[in-house]
């Protein structure tokens, strides 16, 4: 009996260490529950000052945007009135040198016009006649730009409007073909080319009549050339001489000089001149009409000083263009050309 009582007596003990410790098991929850309940409201506190520092950067943003536009409006405004004023400079540039330009072509025909007046009273040989541009530098016309020649007795010519370069190799020329704005056609028949035509300040062939006048003298020839990318060259013939239409405007030249690589207008010495209606080449082709141009043609060409005018993009793809085979080949069409003369005897 008494072990047994022994036995109870410690079974009785353990179901009340058993209730015991479930009473204390049963009141954990509760503390897990008030922790987690301050970690969340220690996290909704977090997320609200999160939303509200993304609001402020937001409001932040915004204002920067507004202001940068705001700015690059300004900028705006004021590229635009920069540019109007640049643009209101240039016009007035523009009227200023145009201007100056018709204020001294205008000098230059008034002094033109007095120095005709008082050769009609004051000329007594031949020593003081005007017959081209060198004669009107030795008076000191130092001025390019357009004159006018008074008219030629011997041949019966009249008057003569020119273009004289006074600046190139100390002056005194006389231009009888120029090439740089494109707008006027080469291809013209024999009486344009034996007459002249085109824009005297522009693209122009004075005429073979008149070349064949301003050269009956011992005559210097220069060419001068310039390509699509700036470069400039020339060459020059210390002998020039253009014979009488009867002759067919035949070419003379000689005693080159010059930087163009080679000499492409020796191939058209001694040679007629030629028009799309009046072949005098010396080939079974009709190479003015293969050329499109009016030129001292051979059989056809080493140089195509009168050929078609191509702009940059086309001027490297036709061989009817403004050629000079010695420097840039026979496909490559030249920007600008000026042909000028002068006397041999010319002295600065």
């Amino acid at each position: 009996m008494p072990a047994r009582s022994t036995a109870q007596l410690a079974w009785l003990c353990i179901v009340i260490v058993s209730m015991a410790i479930h009473s204390v098991l049963l009141q954990k929850p509760p503390k897990r529950r008030t922790v987690n309940g301050n970690a969340q409201s220690k996290m909704t506190g977090c997320c609200d000052e999160m939303k509200e520092l993304k609001l402020q950067v937001a409001n932040l943003s915004r204002m920067l945007q507004e202001l940068s536009k705001k700015q690059e409006g300004d900028w705006v405004n004021v590229v635009m009135q920069v540019m109007e004023l640049e643009g209101s400079t240039k016009q007035m540039e523009s009227r200023l040198i145009d201007a100056e330009s018709k204020y001294s072509e205008m000098n230059n025909q008034i002094d033109i016009m007095q120095l005709q007046a008082a050769q009609t009273v004051t000329q007594t040989s031949a020593v003081d006649a005007v017959y081209d541009c060198s004669s009107l530098h030795q008076r000191n016309y130092r001025i390019s730009g357009v004159y006018k020649l008074p008219p030629d007795e011997f041949l019966g010519s009249p008057d003569l409007e020119v273009f004289c370069d006074m600046e190139t190799d100390g002056g005194g020329w006389t231009i009888i073909q120029r090439r740089k704005v494109g707008l006027t056609s080469f291809n013209r028949d024999w009486k344009q080319y034996r007459d002249g035509f085109g824009n005297i300040r522009g693209d122009f062939w004075l005429g073979n009549e008149n070349i064949y006048r301003l050269s009956r003298r011992p005559t210097v020839l220069r060419v001068e050339l310039e390509d699509w990318e700036g470069n400039i060259r020339y060459a020059q013939y210390k002998q020039f001489t253009l014979s009488n239409e009867i002759n067919s405007y035949r070419l003379f030249v000689g005693n080159y000089t010059g930087n163009t690589g080679r000499d492409s207008l020796r191939y058209h010495n001694n040679t007629a001149f030629s028009t799309k209606d009046k072949d005098n080449d010396k080939c079974v082709d009709d190479c003015a009409q293969f050329r499109k141009g009016g030129y001292w043609y051979n059989c056809c060409t080493d140089s195509n000083l009168n050929g078609v005018y191509y702009r940059k993009g086309e001027h490297t793809k036709n061989m009817d263009g403004i050629t000079w085979y010695g420097w840039h080949g026979s496909t490559y069409s030249l920007k600008r050309v000026e042909m000028k003369i002068r006397p041999e005897d010319f002295k600065p």
